[in-house]
């Protein structure tokens, strides 16, 4: 894992800076509730690891992507939402309204999203 990056709030949460209920919590990664939820269930998933974002990955960080959606799966059907859908959804840059510079994992559902969700 590399060292926290300064003023990164999700390192902050991984290190226990700022408390967090964890939903999930491996060595690799581990699940929070969005403090803004955009539908009844909004939960975060973070790699421990801070990356910037997918555009910054490199090849041997790849497989981060499959763990994320693995634990995405598991949170679903845990939050009894992994029968009637939900959405992931990951924000690159500015124009995606990405605010947090750490990869995550948006999982998103509890009700009918529609087209933007």
């Amino acid at each position: 894992m590399t060292e926290a990056a300064p003023n990164c709030i999700f390192c902050r949460i991984r290190d226990g800076g700022i408390p967090a209920d964890f939903l999930y919590r491996d060595d690799h990664a581990y699940a929070i509730r969005d403090i803004s939820p955009r539908a009844p269930v909004h939960i975060l998933i973070i790699p421990a690891e801070h990356i910037p974002s997918v555009s910054e990955l490199t090849d041997d960080q790849l497989p981060i992507m499959g763990t994320l959606t693995g634990i995405a799966k598991r949170v679903a059907v845990s939050e009894g939402i992994a029968d009637t859908g939900y959405r992931l959804a990951v924000n690159i840059g500015p124009d995606a309204h990405m605010t947090a510079p750490h990869l995550h994992l948006h999982l998103i559902g509890g009700r009918e999203l529609g087209a933007e969700g």
